[in-house]
């Protein structure tokens, strides 16, 4: 069974907390992080504070594997998040010397003008790796396990794409899904019970309601795929053994 590898996402952005912006980062990179066998284990949500970031990142890249984050490596004033990772490093920041004129020469081309506010993109910490942006030019970088990416969606998971490649692949988290006709109060018991019997085997269980009818679906993660399929089958004849009409709706 190949190690267990895991990752934590820190979401910056004061409009992400005050509910003016709604993230679609984390779901993406946590979907993706799980095909490469990478579990996201913690999530993060801060404004766009100095002392904030850097705590955050200092914390959290020596309890996991990998980091991520997202926001905040923009043009205006309040974009602090690559001044304050060098901070939590220690490094210097400064105009990096193959984006620079990359930039300027974009910018001027295109028509505008190459400001000292568009120009702040093109600085990147000190012993950082690019991270290529193919959709504005203006890159995220690397500094150890860490990984800085834009805030606007696209062009975060442009790179990401680009930065998954250096990323260590680990055991892909298996999930199958049962939806069935009962409360989760019907069911806990005998799910706890299977839990202990199959501790390997991650159960949860969510509740749903749809046109007046309630109901519950239990999803069932793992590594192991024989262990998985085992733990699901005696699920499902629980719930049937309760009324509660069990059906797989495990995604494809």
């Amino acid at each position: 069974m190949a190690d267990e590898i895991t990752a934590a996402v820190i979401l910056i952005g004061n409009e992400i907390l005050s509910g003016r912006t709604q993230d679609v980062n984390l779901s993406f990179l946590a979907g993706r992080l799980n095909e490469l066998g990478i579990q996201v284990k913690e999530a993060r949500i801060i404004s766009d504070n100095e002392i904030e970031i850097v705590d955050a990142v200092n914390f959290l890249r020596t309890r996991y594997d990998y980091i991520f984050t997202t926001g905040g490596i923009g043009p205006t004033h309040d974009d602090i998040t690559t001044d304050s990772v060098a901070k939590a490093f220690g490094v210097g920041l400064n105009y990096h010397p193959k984006v620079y004129p990359i930039l300027k020469s974009y910018f001027e081309e295109n028509g505008y003008d190459a400001n000292e506010a568009r120009m702040r993109m093109a600085r990147i910490p000190d012993t950082a790796t690019l991270i290529d942006n193919s959709v504005s030019l203006a890159p995220g970088f690397q500094i150890e396990n860490v990984f800085v990416l834009a805030g606007v969606p696209k062009i975060a998971q442009a790179m990401f794409d680009g930065a998954s490649k250096r990323l260590r692949r680990g055991a892909k988290i298996l999930s199958r899904s049962i939806r069935c006709h009962s409360g989760e109060g019907t069911v806990a018991e005998a799910l706890k019970a299977l839990q202990m019997t199959f501790p390997d085997v991650d159960m949860g269980s969510y509740p749903w309601s749809e046109n007046g009818v309630y109901g519950t679906t239990l999803v069932l993660r793992s590594k192991d795929s024989s262990l998985l399929n085992s733990a699901y089958d005696l699920v499902f004849e629980m719930v049937s053994s309760l009324g509660g009409t069990p059906s797989d709706e495990t995604s494809s």
